[in-house]
């Protein structure tokens, strides 16, 4: 007698603002807050990494091929990220960024890079520290990779070390019209 397979579950993909001092991840042996304090929906996973310390879109899928289309390097996806980063750019260290940066791990691509207003976000819990005497100023930034912290470390290697990022956009998807902490679900088939 043979037993009649499971139909695949139903391809979901979420969009969440994850919020500062999150993990990207289900769980933690050590209490920190974590995806599971925020999206109550099974079978889905992160289609990439947002640091703990960074914030913003994340994408969340049951569905392995578009969580490598996304994810994987190879598919050239942009990722935009609002940088606010300690000191005032000059027009060469903007350069350096979009020319690609020497990093630890080799040489990034070249990277867009453009100095915006003080965009009209959230409040970060906790602040970032403020200094009267350094100022700051946000750049908008698109990278086409996704290496570990990579636009932290393309920041700090041009002399501009971030102070807070925030991932806005991933492709097609934009955080637009989500709270920190808020997900909705997108239709798959549309992507």
């Amino acid at each position: 007698m043979r037993v009649a397979a499971e139909p695949p579950a139903k391809p979901r993909l979420l969009m969440l603002n994850k919020p500062f001092d999150v993990l990207t991840q289900f769980s933690d042996d050590q209490g920190r807050a974590t995806l599971k304090d925020y999206v109550d929906v099974p079978g889905v996973y992160p289609a990439g990494r947002l640091d703990r310390d960074s914030e913003g879109l994340l994408l969340l899928t049951n569905d392995g091929r578009l969580q490598a289309r996304i994810s994987d390097p190879r598919h050239k996806m942009a990722k935009t990220y609002w940088v606010q980063v300690e000191g005032e750019p000059s027009p060469e260290q903007l350069e350096q960024v979009r020319s690609g940066v020497v990093l630890k791990d080799g040489p990034t691509q070249p990277a867009q890079a453009r100095r915006i207003p003080e965009p009209d976000i959230w409040p970060r819990q906790p602040p970032v520290r403020f200094r009267k005497s350094v100022p700051t100023a946000w750049l908008e930034m698109t990278i086409y990779e996704g290496r570990n912290r990579q636009v932290r470390r393309m920041t700090a290697a041009v002399g501009l070390p971030t102070l807070r990022l925030i991932r806005v956009r991933i492709g097609p998807w934009s955080l637009e019209g989500l709270a920190p902490g808020q997900w909705r679900e997108l239709d798959p088939k549309n992507y």
